[in-house]
């Protein structure tokens, strides 16, 4: 008499087997991904069993481990591994029915909205009918391991159901063999299978063997405890994972348990490729679920303004069979780039503080991204300004320092943090923007880049103090003894008047500064959202500054100075050559504010100016 079973897969099954082969997975090769999961599930089973020591186990000398072996000219493929295996009620259980409340209700969402399919995953073990996307009838044979069991085989052709029957004296363990489609045949050759297992089961802890030949020979050294950890070993994982022969320049290795399970191994590397001119960088951080690649290259696991990180993250909250296209929806890995985000904030803080010749270094090499950070990210704009580093008036050349480190010196009559945009720090403390600060004492930020002025002007404040640009500062100069030929008050106001008649359109107010010190004059940018820094930066991006009208600059003179007094008895001894250094004066305000850009008209009246001055007596 027959000992054959027959049976009929419960609804859901089928619902399940339609769903999984036709829109679950993006990527039919995740077949292999899901099997070998399933196999090291066991194996993890068999091992926990036995540390326990519960009772005999049926072949106890035979390690947990998993075989596959290919068949090209039969088309088959064979998945084996020596864990724990099954029972014949297992096999029904498993294989057979979705023994979970809620399932038919859960279903029906399905049908009546296909995004309730990502609900699947991590919740009803899907990941074996995964093999039907590829096969068109699976064989498994399995043995439990408990001594006096016997073993059993389990086929399907994965339409209407399947059968049971006993299969003999079979070594402990499950046995899948595919049955590969036509056009399928690709994974029956052993290239193909070493190429998938490498790509996502590379980490597996129990060996996985391909043709006889062992694969998986570089350790999850992430989920170890850092102290298990010798250096080789990091720079090793770190020469395989990062595809870099020199040494990282950072590393944070960390664990946490909630808000999520979280094991992380991330790399900063020594240079940024990116800076290196080598076109933007993609993430290279990978994507695992319990040390099996869920995504490589994961996109969404951190801001784009850390994509220059390279490591592993692995959570065990993660379904394992996740598709790429539905993980950038899922709340869950929101989550997971916050708490990761914030941890490595956090560290890049710690190694401010504790190690600042290091984080120097890391910010010579990533400032770009940092500051990118503090444009496009809001959520994180406070943490990233605390990272920030310029150099300063009060520093020596070359030397960085925090905007903390500012604010903490700044003096009981200075209230703003202010920053001026310079080429070089010489030009920035010749500027007739710097002479105010000098005289009062207070310290000014030299920033370099016009990003930089773009990111402080972005924070807008700083530990309740707020960050002006120094061409927007309200100061003036302390009272000090007037200087021989200095202006009238009357005088001044007088020639501020004529210049506005005689320069007309080419400036807005023109006014008697109070910020000047050994310059004769300076222009201002009258719009108060930019400096003329800032305009000029955005002329040379090309870029419409739509709402923000064109204003010519606001002209201040300096009464102190002996060429503002000759100028202002120029004006009514030779009213043409007084009119022709005017302009002059304009212009070379202008050139020191960067907003000259066409010279050709202040090179002719240079050279009239010279002619005058060198003609004969």
């Amino acid at each position: 008499m027959s000992q054959t079973e027959t049976h009929t897969f419960q609804a859901e099954i089928q619902q399940v087997l339609d769903i999984v082969i036709h829109s679950l997975y993006t990527d039919r090769e995740i077949f292999v991904r899901e099997l070998v999961s399933n196999a090291a599930d066991a194996c993890e089973k068999l091992r926990f069993v036995q540390s326990g020591g519960t009772g005999p186990v049926h072949q106890p000398d035979v390690e947990p481990g998993i075989r596959i072996t290919t068949d090209d000219a039969a088309g088959t493929l064979t998945i084996a591994d020596t864990g724990i295996g099954m029972t014949r009620d297992e096999l029904v259980e498993n294989l057979g029915t979705i023994a979970h409340s809620g399932t038919r209700k859960f279903l029906r969402g399905v049908a009546e909205n296909r995004k309730a399919e990502t609900q699947l995953i991590g919740q009803f073990g899907v990941g074996f009918y995964s093999a039907f996307m590829v096969a068109k009838k699976v064989v498994v044979r399995t043995r439990s391991f408990q001594p006096d069991s016997a073993g059993w085989r389990w086929s399907s052709e994965g339409a209407g159901g399947y059968t049971i029957e006993p299969a003999g004296d079979l070594p402990r363990g499950t046995e899948i063999v595919l049955e590969l489609k036509d056009d399928a045949k690709e994974f029956a050759t052993p290239a193909s299978l070493e190429r998938i297992v490498r790509r996502y089961s590379n980490f597996v802890s129990f060996p996985i063997e391909v043709g006889g030949t062992r694969l998986n020979t570089v350790q999850a050294i992430w989920a170890r405890s850092k102290s298990e950890v010798k250096e080789e070993e990091y720079q090793e994982f770190y020469r395989y994972v990062g595809h870099d022969a020199e040494a990282p320049m950072l590393r944070l290795h960390f664990s946490a348990d909630a808000p999520l399970s979280i094991q992380a191994l991330l790399f900063v590397p020594a240079r940024s490729f990116e800076m290196l001119a080598m076109g933007r960088v993609d993430s290279e951080v990978n994507l695992h679920c319990r040390k099996v690649l869920i995504e490589p290259k994961a996109k969404g696991l951190f801001p784009d303004w850390l994509r220059f990180l390279k490591g592993v993250v692995d959570s065990e909250d993660l379904p394992l069979n996740v598709s790429r296209e539905r993980m950038q929806d899922s709340e869950l890995l929101k989550k997971l780039n916050r708490a990761l985000t914030n941890r490595f904030l956090k560290f890049l803080a710690e190694e401010a503080e504790k190690n600042p010749d290091t984080y120097a270094r890391f910010f010579a090499e990533y400032q770009r991204f940092i500051k990118e950070g503090v444009l496009s990210d809001p959520d994180h704009r406070d943490a990233l300004a605390k990272l920030l580093s310029f150099e300063s008036s009060a520093t020596e050349p070359g030397k960085h320092t925090s905007l903390a480190e500012y604010a903490k010196r700044m003096p009981a009559d200075q209230t703003e943090i202010c920053f001026l945009l310079a080429t070089n720090r010489e030009t920035a403390l010749g500027s007739p923007y710097y002479e105010v600060f000098q005289s009062r004492g207070h310290e000014v930020l030299l920033v370099s880049e016009p990003i930089d002025e773009f990111v402080l002007d972005r924070l807008h404040e700083f530990d309740g103090k707020k960050i002006v640009a120094a061409e927007k500062a309200d100061l003036s100069v302390p009272d000090a003894q007037p200087a021989e030929g200095q202006l009238s008050e009357p005088e001044a106001t007088g020639l501020a008047e004529w210049l506005k008649t005689t320069l007309g359109d080419a400036v807005g107010e023109v006014r008697v500064s109070k910020r000047l010190v050994g310059s004769p004059a300076v222009v201002l940018e009258a719009d108060r959202f930019m400096t003329a820094s800032m305009k000029r930066t955005l002329k040379t991006m090309q870029r419409d500054v739509e709402g923000l009208p064109e204003s010519a600059p606001e002209f201040e003179i300096n009464p102190r100075h002996a060429l503002v007094s000759r100028l202002e008895k120029a004006r009514h001894s030779d009213p043409d050559l007084a009119a022709k250094a005017a302009a002059q004066l304009l212009d070379n305000a202008r050139l020191s504010a960067g907003l000259l850009e066409d010279p050709r008209a202040m090179l002719g009246r240079i050279n009239e100016l010279l002619e005058r001055v060198l003609a004969p007596k």
